[in-house]
């Protein structure tokens, strides 16, 4: 029985089982020195953890990943572009950037949560397509509006023609202005100790969200969704709390991300936010219907250490550093599929659980072995109908 406890709990883990062993075997083969990699986990953790939390609450509620983020980390740029025309410097311009975003998220986060309420079922691959969707929208905005409709004052981030702001945005003015707020040095790593305050605080607030009423309510919503609206609980406004409180965070993570590396995509930077963000918490052992702070942690500490080590590791293998990106991208895409194919299967498995508990019931009530009743049973049936 022992054993048997032990290799279920291993399947249960069997992405973030993979996923370790391919990364341990590729960090000896990338040469890499340990003090360079964990430099390299520090800084990326500061940056890239706050956008992964934004995935816990929508796990919470039962309406899956969040793929519609990107919504967030549009709102997120929208905001640094402002505050670059506008040269507010430092953390008071990551402020500026935040009250100009977190409405517009809000706003955008609403209208996903009212479009995800009618895919109910589908609330993953909806939000993927909506990110695409409302791409096309925030182009419009930042291609031709920007400095033709809305005010522009700065020429330098415009396009020559007059309107439009550039492929490639500057952020000098607020760039890595979080990190080096407390920026302390252990042992010869840096370690962005702001950075890292912030999520800890955030941690507090979601252990804190967790007890509230609000947050009882996104857990009955996300068990069982008849129960809890048969309790008095309105299901569709909890779920658009818990999509609304999602794109407001993964606002804040974009520009937390964007003010470290100290330049923006303008055009491309909120694509992928989506995409790796999943990845990530799906590394750390979350799935579809449960996540917690501990994966999300976990997976961003596991897929970025992959990000660092298997293309040096596939350049010293095969002369390549391209050969090294494909494996990175490979795995990550891979680790997604195989995330949903195990939760696709232990849904069909519990449900077949079920199916196989009610036939047991009903043959246990009944006297019969599944085909034919026992004569005591059909004279209890008859009894019963003529009463």
């Amino acid at each position: 029985m022992k054993g048997h406890a032990i290799l279920h709990r291993v399947a249960n883990q069997a992405v973030v089982v993979i996923f370790l062993t391919i990364t341990l075997l590729a960090i000896p083969v990338s040469g890499l020195p340990l003090p360079s990699i964990i430099q390299e986990i520090v800084t990326r953790m500061g940056r890239n953890a706050f956008l992964v939390f934004s995935l816990i609450l929508p796990i919470m509620a039962g309406m899956g990943i969040n793929f519609g983020m990107v919504l967030g980390a549009m709102a997120g740029q929208i905001g640094l572009i402002f505050a670059v025309d506008w040269n507010i410097v430092g953390v008071p311009g990551l402020i500026f950037a935040s009250l100009i975003g977190v409405p517009l998220a809000a706003i955008l986060g609403a209208l996903a949560g009212a479009v995800l309420n009618r895919a109910r079922g589908r609330e993953m691959v909806t939000g993927y397509i909506l990110g695409f969707f409302m791409d096309g929208f925030y182009q419009l905005v930042v291609l031709y509006l920007m400095g033709s409709v809305i005010p522009v004052h700065s020429p330098a981030i415009t396009l020559s023609r007059g309107y439009g702001i550039r492929n490639t945005l500057n952020l000098d003015s607020v760039r890595q202005s979080l990190d080096k707020l407390l920026n302390i040095q252990i042992g010869g790593i840096r370690f962005p100790l702001a950075n890292y305050l912030v999520i800890f605080f955030l941690c507090l607030f979601i252990l804190w969200f967790k007890r509230t009423k609000l947050g009882q309510d996104m857990r009955a919503v996300g068990q069982d969704e008849r129960v809890a609206h048969a309790a008095g609980i309105p299901v569709e406004r909890t779920r658009i709390v818990a999509i609304i409180m999602s794109t407001i965070l993964a606002c804040l993570g974009q520009i937390i991300f964007l003010q470290n590396m100290g330049n923006m995509a303008t055009y491309n930077a909120h694509k992928q936010t989506g995409f790796f963000a999943a990845a990530a918490i799906l590394v750390g052992g979350a799935s579809v219907t449960r996540a917690t702070i501990s994966n999300v942690f976990i997976g961003t500490l596991l897929l970025h250490l992959m990000y660092i080590v298997v293309p040096r590791a596939g350049t010293n293998l095969f002369g390549s550093a391209m050969i090294g990106e494909f494996f990175r991208d490979a795995f990550s895409y891979a680790i997604i599929a195989l995330a949903l194919v195990i939760h696709a299967w232990r849904k069909r498995a519990k449900a077949e659980q079920e199916r196989s508990l009610l036939r047991g019931n009903i043959i246990a009530r009944d006297g019969t072995n599944g085909t034919n009743p026992s004569p005591t049973a059909l004279y209890g049936q008859n009894q019963g109908e003529s009463l």
